[in-house]
């Protein structure tokens, strides 16, 4: 690999926080070394039609209100496989030869990807195919990309849902409720678990650790005989799995059942509030933008030494590097040994369960 002299920049699966961030500091870092910036629309889409969709970017367009605006200005994708990507007859079509034709056509020397652990390990196939170098650059709410201790978007949205407890609160002290809250998170809880934490939840259900209901039943009433008339309850989406979940309705959210399934067995009023794409909205927390910022000077810097394939993460709070193959064989979970579990269990919150955390 020669150091480039054009490079692309897309986004690819769910938006979140701080997107526009990264594509600022990638075209900052790398217009400073004199080389040109293409911003690829709507992730690999933009390369497979003709014709191909892109813009040039340049700092003074990304330094004002993008750089500090949620989403993606590059526009992305979240669905459709291009190695079997769906086609309006309902056939499914392979269009990687497309993607090739598409980064030859512009010039393109390599590729910083910004995606979740599976939009990147879909885009590292195509760029070995394209024989395209590539450096990935995490971010996702859901915090589960391998390598990494966090990406980009998590820090925001984890303050939705402390900043949403905290508006719940009242309403839950004044009515004399239990309040669950529902966040994102796919298989993983750490949205929740730090969420839940960060707010002040009473209790918090994890996908890696399923509940039981005569667990969260026996909390709740401890809480109550306390003298408080109110809590407040975190879970995760994919708590929706746990066994205990078997006879919810598959049009029921998993914050709705446990709601319900409080209300009957604890006599107590319980609401559902599922926070949803909230999470994903709004600008950058400052943690995010940092993160951002580090992320895409780093992966210019890494082209810039003719390295490539790798993706950028922060470990123990350096920026570091690891291979693509380390943060694609994902999704990261909530671990047993995550600190946070015993912060949680020292603040008295309960996660509803009487099992230890599966590995």
């Amino acid at each position: 690999m020669n150091v480039p002299r054009r490079i692309g920049v897309l986004t690819s699966g769910g938006d979140c926080a701080g997107l526009n961030a990264v594509i600022r500091a990638v075209t900052d870092a790398a217009t400073l070394r004199g080389w040109q910036v293409l911003g690829v629309l709507d992730g690999s889409v933009g390369l497979f039609e003709q014709p191909r969709r892109y813009v040039e970017l340049n700092p003074d367009a990304l330094d004002g209100p993008a750089f500090r605006s949620g989403g993606t200005l590059l526009g992305t994708v979240s669905s459709g496989d291009p190695f079997r990507f769906p086609m309006p007859d309902g056939s499914l079509a392979d269009r990687s030869a497309e993607f090739t034709a598409g980064v030859r056509e512009l010039g393109i020397d390599a590729l910083v990807v910004i995606g979740g652990d599976g939009s990147m390990r879909i885009m590292s196939r195509l760029c070995a195919q394209a024989g395209l170098p590539m450096l990935g650059i995490p971010k996702t709410i859901d915090n589960d990309v391998p390598g990494t201790d966090t990406a980009v978007g998590f820090a925001t949205a984890v303050g939705v849902v402390s900043d949403a407890l905290d508006r719940l609160l009242p309403t839950a002290a004044s009515h004399h409720r239990v309040i669950v809250v529902e966040t994102m998170g796919r298989d993983a809880g750490h949205i929740a678990l730090h969420g839940g934490i960060a707010g002040g939840a009473d209790l918090i259900v994890l996908p890696e650790l399923g509940f039981e209901m005569e667990a969260i039943i026996a909390h709740l009433h401890e809480v109550f005989a306390r003298g408080r008339r109110h809590a407040l309850l975190v879970v995760a989406e994919g708590a929706a799995r746990a066994p205990a979940a078997a006879q919810r309705p598959p049009y029921e959210s998993i914050g709705g059942w446990l709601a319900r399934q409080i209300e009957a067995q604890s006599g107590v009023q319980a609401r559902c509030t599922v926070l949803g794409h909230l999470q994903r909205g709004g600008p950058p927390s400052a943690e995010d933008r940092l993160l951002a910022s580090a992320f895409g000077v780093h992966a210019v810097e890494l082209l810039a030494q003719q390295q490539h394939d790798r993706v950028v993460v922060q470990r123990g709070g350096r920026i570091d590097d690891v291979p693509l193959a380390t943060a694609t064989c994902g999704p990261r979970r909530v671990s047993a040994d995550d600190p946070l579990l015993g912060v949680a269990a020292g603040l008295g919150i309960s996660f509803g369960t009487r099992r230890t955390l599966r590995s």
